[in-house]
Parts: C-alpha cells; sequence; structure tokens
C-alpha cells in the first residue's frame, strides 16, 4: 500500500518536468539574445566613438565647461559645415580642440557690416545655437584653401579659435587634423542627450552636418540587452525558487 501512495504522490510532478525543460530552454535563449543586445552594442559604441572631456566655455552653450561628449570616430573629409568636431593642429598648440565647422575648402567665410553677422559664401547665416546674439568681434574675410576647414566656437566672444589664428594659413586648419564628430553629451545626467543637428548652413550648397551616427540605437541595445539578462535571471531564479518550495512541502 504504501508503495502506491508514493507513486501517486510522485506523478503529478512528471508532467511539470517537459515544461521545466521548456522554461529552461526559453530563459537560455532570452539571455543569449540579450547577450547579443549587449555585447553588440557596447562593441559599436567602444569601436566607434570616444569620450571628450570639454575644458572651457568656448562652445557654450552647447557644450559647458565639464561635460563629457561622445564623439563618433571619422576623417575631415566627411564632415560638413555645422559639424561639432574634436580636432589637434600644431598650430594651435597641437591640443585636443572642440570646435564648430562653418567653413570648408574652395568657401569665402567672412563678418561683415556693423552686426559683423557671419557670412559664407555671400550668404547670411542664422546661427540659432550662439551663446548671445549681436556682434561677434573683428570683421574679417577668409578664403579656406581645399582641403582645410574654418573653426568658430559658439561663444564667440570667449572663444580662441579660427579668428585667433588667422596670420597662420588664415586661421583654418587641416581636414585631416579632425579625429571625431561629437554626437551627444552623456555627463553631467541633467545634460544628457544627443545633440540636434544644425541646420544653419543647409541653405548653401556643399557639405552640410551630417546625420546622426548609430550611437542612440547601440545605447538602446546595451541597456535592453542588459536589462533582458536581469529581468530573465530573476525570473528563472524565481521561479526555481518556487519550484524548490513546492517540493519542500510535498516531502
Amino acid at each position: 500500500m504504501s508503495s502506491v501512495v508514493e507513486q501517486t504522490a510522485g506523478r503529478p510532478a512528471a508532467p511539470a518536468r517537459p515544461r521545466h525543460r521548456l522554461a529552461a530552454v526559453l530563459q537560455g535563449v532570452a539571455i543569449a539574445f540579450g547577450l547579443v543586445l549587449l555585447i553588440g552594442g557596447f562593441a559599436v559604441i567602444a569601436i566607434g566613438y570616444r569620450p571628450y572631456n570639454i575644458p572651457t566655455a568656448s562652445m557654450s552653450p552647447t557644450l559647458q565647461i565639464g561635460d563629457t561628449v561622445i564623439a563618433r570616430k571619422t576623417d575631415g573629409g566627411s564632415v560638413g559645415r555645422g559639424d561639432i568636431v574634436v580636432f589637434k593642429d600644431q598650430a594651435w598648440g597641437d591640443e585636443l580642440m572642440v570646435k564648430r565647422v562653418v567653413a570648408v575648402g574652395g568657401d569665402t567665410v567672412a563678418t561683415t557690416g556693423d552686426d559683423r553677422r557671419l557670412t559664407v559664401n555671400g550668404k547670411p547665416v542664422d546661427e540659432p545655437y550662439l551663446a548671445a546674439q549681436g556682434p561677434q568681434g573683428a570683421t574679417f574675410s577668409v578664403t579656406v584653401p581645399p582641403g582645410r576647414l574654418f573653426l568658430l566656437g559658439d561663444n564667440r566672444l570667449a572663444s580662441l579659435d579660427s579668428r585667433t589664428h588667422l596670420e597662420v594659413d588664415g586661421g583654418t586648419v587641416p581636414a585631416d587634423a579632425v579625429q571625431a564628430r561629437v554626437e551627444a553629451t552623456v555627463m553631467p545626467f541633467g545634460r544628457m542627450g544627443e545633440l540636434v543637428r544644425t541646420g544653419a548652413f543647409d541653405a548653401i550648397p556643399g557639405p552640410k552636418a551630417g546625420e546622426p551616427g548609430p550611437l542612440l540605437p547601440a545605447a538602446a541595445a546595451t541597456v535592453a540587452g542588459a536589462a533582458l539578462i536581469v529581468v530573465t535571471s530573476a525570473v528563472g531564479g524565481v521561479a526555481g525558487l518556487a519550484r524548490r518550495l513546492r517540493r519542500g512541502r510535498a516531502s
């Protein structure tokens, strides 16, 4: 009689085993998919992007002192007017700097009139990103040589940029001095976000500010993958604990 009772008590657990195996398989698939998202997204960011710290207010208000930005590695041949780039030029002290490209090879860039408004190839440029509107320093007119860039800070009243180096190649820098194009601010937390692409130069024929790269999709994939792994592992752990408790009560 006792053996019959033991078999009867054991029978309800038998059908559950395939379900347990199926749950384990699904859990493994979910974790594997999460790993693919996590590793893939992280790899895109690690390979294609670099962080930089902003030490001055020359790009304020777009970038502020202490900001940490993420910039996509690129060569100067792929940047256009309006892009914010990281570059290093020996004539500028051979230090990493961050400025906005306002003119490319072949452009004539100038400030004219009482308001000293920026013009490119004779066309006035509306620059909504500037720290202050109105006169932006001394007047100048420069024709940018091929393969070079003219760069200014958004805080024109407190930026050492192409205007400061007019005596050397008209203040221009080689396009191949560019190391990366800034796409987002990641610190501090309150300023985290993708930089808005400017259309200030879109009416001027020629290279324009680039579209955002894969930073946000890659970051989203990384976060989603990590979350999927954590949630799946937690759910699997809770389910396993529940099964152990049921077995304990049954015994």
